[in-house]
């Protein structure tokens, strides 16, 4: 018999009847029936329970056994009576009686209990990590990624893709948020990077003719945590593709990501093709790039009916070059109690609005405190803007164009959760395209890119040439699932001449695109193919399919808001060996240069002292190197 088990703890069934079996875990919890003790022991397949009678010689130990303590027993397997099957338990039609203990390891009190799922504080679970994981529901959630993590690979293999594997340790580069710098001892005062994504060298690999790259990436972003985003680092789907148009890119994703949010999730998904949305018409009508469809309100623009209107309110903002927007909520017209009102405009002025107006169409007629201050063919106007019918209600934001986009994505969002609108039961997937190339700096009125500077703009160089820089449209998309933002990918640029003319439109002379981007640049001139490609995030999928709340939960180890690892008591101060070594001085934020100055030239000066006497030292006892 194996020293540790012969069957894991979720394996046995009511078949293995009368087997003598030997199964190791963790005491998940202890019943004293009597006399008789009944154990849950528990591993990382399930549960099994073990009853132990007082006549066993070991019975007396049971007294300095703890919860969480690792054993094994072995027994017997026998059925249950019918009144204790436990129909929760896998194993629930049987029970091993044992026979034999012995005490693998065992366990001082501990931090949090396990069994109970008890909610304890999360600076706590993150410090006992390794304990925390052995709940349930976050084993589950790590098992789940793993499976998440094999499919993804299995299905990318399958479309043709290869797995290659890009450096960790590289150059600094442009891709938006902070890079975590390591620091050279072969070269001193210079410093690695870890990649915030490998964009430039999937791009390279391109070139270099392997024409379909995925990796299950780790990217290092030094920003700060979100409910959706880890601090420090995180895991994507990245890919890769050679001469392929926007449509080619999307035809994987759309194929990849219903079968696997449909293999590990009872909810339904969209089938392809997904929708479709210019992102000028998901800001005009969701107020953001990344809509939640599963919410069906959305804005429209009622500026003109507003114009002239006796609101003068709205009618100034019209006339001062702002705009209204409406949002129609069907049917809640005489449900909703005055409150419901009072506490929506509310919300909008917390999300920045001045105040939000409303009006109920009900069998009585408009019912609103701004019907006063409106013209009945204004009132018309609105009704068959809205296709309103009896039981319908607007609300109407005013101001610039862009801050109404902002604040009337927050109301859309609002009212949907409010009204129970957005169905738990569905992944809505959608494309955001045709993103726009430029846009206007609001500080200094300069042309700047809107997105991805290496975009291919839609009309490639004919439309940098003719047409108006805020008119260019660059092929750019986002995928988006229930609000959540997936990934950014692009068709990229990889013509030089297209390059230079995008980046002297932004006001980027050609010297500084050669000095910061000169490598992309070399490789482009030697026979580059047209390829896209795009970079789904693992942890943003599985957080998705595991309904979590917040995104630590489905990271086996991970930081808290403020990056810090508190078990493994990260980051840490290096010790003076170590620094020297790098050639690093840590400099106190609060001193200013010259103390800085000052204490440099201390330890330079005290170097020199130890290095001298040190050789005189070597000279008085007659040693000398041949170096």
């Amino acid at each position: 018999m194996h020293d540790f088990r012969t069957h894991t703890c979720g394996e046995l069934r009511l078949a293995n009847a009368g087997e003598t079996v030997r199964i190791s875990g963790w005491i998940h919890s202890v019943r004293d029936h009597g006399g008789v003790i009944f154990i849950d022991l528990r591993d990382h397949y399930g549960k099994t329970q073990v009853v132990i009678d007082p006549k066993m010689a070991f019975y007396q130990e049971l007294e300095r056994w703890r919860v969480e303590t690792c054993v094994c027993f072995t027994g017997t397997v026998v059925a249950r009576a019918a009144e204790t099957i436990n129909p929760k338990l896998e194993t629930g039609e049987i029970e091993v009686v044992a026979g034999e203990m012995t005490i693998l390891g065992e366990c001082d009190t501990i931090p949090f209990q396990i069994a109970k799922e008890e909610a304890a504080p999360e600076a706590l679970r993150l410090k006992y990590r390794f304990l925390d994981l052995r709940r349930d529901e976050l084993h589950s959630k790590i098992v789940l990624r793993s499976k998440v993590i094999a499919e993804l690979r299995k299905c990318m293999t399958e479309m043709g893709f290869l797995e290659y594997q890009t450096p960790i340790l590289t150059s600094s580069s442009p891709e938006g948020a902070r890079d975590y710098l390591v620091p050279s001892r072969v070269h001193p005062g210079k410093f690695y990077a870890l990649p915030q994504a490998p964009q430039q060298f999937k791009q390279l690999l391109m070139v270099a003719g392997f024409d379909r790259y995925f990796q299950i990436a780790p990217c290092f972003r030094d920003e700060d945590a979100r409910a959706d985003r880890s601090p420090g680092e995180f895991y994507q789907l990245d890919m890769e593709m050679s001469f392929v148009t926007q449509e080619d890119v999307f035809a994987v994703l759309e194929k990849l990501l219903p079968h696997v949010f449909n293999k590990f999730s009872s909810k339904k998904s969209d089938p392809a093709p997904f929708v479709r949305i210019p992102y000028r018409e998901a800001m005009f009508k969701y107020g953001s790039d990344k809509p939640d469809l599963r919410n069906p309100l959305f804005m429209q623009d009622v500026s003109e009916i507003f114009r002239e209107s006796g609101f003068n309110a709205f009618a100034q903002v019209v006339k001062n070059g702002g705009v209204v927007r409406a949002i129609k909520v069907p049917g809640i017209g005489g449900k909703q109690p005055r409150k419901f009102y009072d506490d929506m405009i509310a919300f909008a002025q917390s999300v920045g609005a001045k105040g939000m107006a409303y009006i109920i169409w009900s069998e009585e007629g408009e019912k609103s405190p701004i019907v006063k201050f409106m013209k009945a063919e204004e009132l018309a106007a609105l009704k068959e803007a809205g296709n309103i019918q009896t039981g319908d209600v607007m609300f109407f934001l005013a101001d610039k164009e862009k801050k109404v986009q902002e604040i009337g994505g927050a109301v859309r969002t609002e009212l949907g959760n409010k009204l129970g609108l957005i169905d738990p039961n569905v992944f809505k997937f959608c494309w955001i395209v045709d993103f726009p190339m430029f846009e206007l700096d609001e500080e200094t009125n300069k042309i700047i890119f809107s997105h991805n500077p290496f975009s291919m703009p839609q009309g490639g160089m004919e439309a940098l040439m003719t047409k108006e820089p805020l008119d260019i449209l660059a092929y750019q998309y986002d995928i988006v699932v229930n609000g959540i933002e997936l990934s950014s990918g692009a068709i990229r640029n990889h013509r030089p001449e297209i390059m230079y003319k995008a980046f002297e439109i932004a006001g980027y002379d050609k010297s500084v695109v050669e000095e910061r981007f000169g490598g992309m640049i070399q490789a482009f001139k030697l026979g580059a193919p047209p390829h896209g490609g795009i970079a789904p995030g693992v942890d943003r999928m599985v957080m998705l399919l595991s309904d979590s709340p917040n995104i630590r939960e489905i990271i086996a180890f991970p930081f808290n808001q403020q990056a810090q690892d508190l078990m493994m008591n990260a980051p840490a101060e290096a010790d003076l060996k170590q620094l020297r070594e790098l050639r690093i001085i840590p400099v106190e934020p609060e001193l200013k240069f010259e103390e800085t100055f000052k204490k440099l030239r201390a330890e330079a000066a005290r170097i020199r002292e130890v290095t001298a006497a040190a050789e005189a030292a070597a000279g008085s006892s007659g040693e000398n190197s041949a170096n």
